[in-house]
């Protein structure tokens, strides 16, 4: 009964619960008002219209008037200000604390209106370009691969029977604010227990959540939620995809976590069921978007797998949207042992069975002068840039600094610069719809864009 006597309140009446703290403030600015509308009118001698208060008649009509009504002004002026700026600081506060107002209008406005992406992959290169596209848009979708079978989401997969939700959660955390508290609780990963070692709490939670609302696809947007993502996670399918790979050699190898490990050229990569569903939201996705990336990441094991869902490429290749492949710095042992640039293009237009797939090719141009040792000793080599091939392959090239700078000769993708590269490419595409032209030209003259891409 109680449940039922508070759904039917007016939903104006929460603003009067206690603990607010916004009534106090909203009613110091009312009264605020009240002030300064007094003291304009004692000041231009009007006279309340009704004279229901005789105090208010003698004031206007007082020889001191020309004091009490600058003076009420200036109190409702004060009080005004001062209820107006801590209403807004409980609002803040419940929101974003450590953000202004202002900061936060904007930030929200141009985030809402940025352009539509679909970030494709998987693994860790897809959650890392995803720290720095939140920055530019709200309107992000990743498309994340489920052929994962290896580590804690192969556990859980093999367990539980759910999708592998490691990709997805890494993702998430990707798409939400690094430095909460609640991020870092999805990210902690168990280094001890009996049956916790090695598992992660987010894919625990998003296995428990899936449990709870009965599929991965509510338990990803009820996560979401409580990180209060900018964008959203979707994974490509929700069938039992299971990859595996012929080489060269004549070798098929059955897994996701088992191709990195069998030491041979890959020739195609295959998966079960044969034909995949992709999820309708994808589709529609990838339909409305402004821009599609790809990678990066493992080719094989976390770019290719989205593209063997034929809707996905059919999506993609009949999309207007601009179409940019982010390709690896460094080979990975396993799967593109010696590949150059064009060779991995090359493995995806072999895996597509629709053209026009991508037009454009960001290549990163610089390494670090100390570039660690730690590469060659694993077989890992830079991926050299043949463009010749490329521009056979019909495909424009983009040569940026993509890497984060740092003293051990680490290669690591920088996701702030390779956000605001993607940016300026579209920006400079002239394929750039009108609903965004004004909010672009704003963002060139406003310092906050700056803090935040630079």
């Amino acid at each position: 009964m109680i449940n039922k006597r508070r759904k039917d309140r007016p939903i104006f009446l929460a603003w009067f619960m206690p603990g607010l703290e916004i009534k106090r403030w909203m009613f110091l600015t009312f009264s605020g008002t009240v002030f300064m509308v007094l003291g304009i009118a004692i000041i231009i001698g009007l006279r309340p219209v009704y004279h229901f208060y005789e105090l208010i008649q003698k004031l206007t009509q007082s020889h001191y008037s020309w004091i009490i009504g600058p003076l009420s002004l200036g109190v409702g002026l004060v009080f005004f200000w001062f209820g107006w700026k801590k209403t807004n600081s409980s609002i803040i506060n419940a929101v974003n604390p450590d953000a202004s107002l202002l900061e936060n209008l904007y930030v929200k406005r141009r985030l809402s209106r940025g352009p539509k992406i679909v970030a494709i992959g998987g693994g860790t290169g897809l959650s890392t370009i995803l720290k720095g596209l939140k920055h530019i848009t709200g309107n992000i979708t990743a498309v994340v691969t489920v052929g994962d079978d290896g580590g804690s989401s192969g556990r859980l997969r093999e367990e539980m029977g759910i999708l592998p939700p490691g990709d997805i959660r890494n993702c998430i955390a990707g798409l939400a604010n690094e430095e909460d508290l609640v991020t870092k609780l999805f990210q902690y990963r168990f280094k001890s227990g009996n049956g916790l070692e090695g598992h992660s709490f987010g894919n625990l939670f998003l296995s428990a959540l899936c449990a709870i609302t009965g599929d991965m696809i509510s338990a990803v947007k009820e996560s979401s939620k409580v990180l209060s993502i900018r964008g959203r996670v979707l994974p490509s399918t929700l069938d039992d995809m299971k990859l595996y790979a012929e080489l060269e050699d004549g070798r098929i190898i059955y897994g996701e976590s088992n191709i990195p490990e069998a030491g041979g050229r890959i020739i195609k990569l295959k998966a079960t069921p044969e034909k995949l569903k992709a999820l309708d939201e994808v589709v529609l996705a990838l339909q409305e978007a402004d821009i599609i990336i790809m990678g990066p990441g493992s080719l094989y094991t976390s770019v290719i797998p989205n593209l063997l869902i034929e809707e996905i490429t059919e999506a993609i290749s009949k999309s207007d949207a601009k179409k940019i492949y982010i390709c690896n710095i460094m080979t990975q042992p396993g799967e593109t042992d010696g590949y150059s640039v064009s060779e991995h293009l090359k493995a995806i237009f072999d895996h597509s069975k629709h053209n026009n797939i991508i037009d454009t090719v960001l290549v990163n141009d610089s390494l670090p002068k100390n570039l660690a040792i730690k590469y060659k000793a694993a077989d890992s080599f830079p991926v050299t840039l043949d463009s010749e091939k490329l521009k056979e392959l019909g495909v424009k090239i983009l040569t940026k600094r993509l890497i984060e700078e740092n003293e051990e000769g680490l290669v690591r993708h920088s996701p702030k610069r390779i956000a605001k590269i993607i940016f300026d490419w579209y920006r400079n595409s002239g394929k750039v719809k009108n609903n965004h032209k004004a909010d672009l030209l704003s963002q060139k003259i406003e310092s906050l864009e700056d803090k935040i891409l630079l």
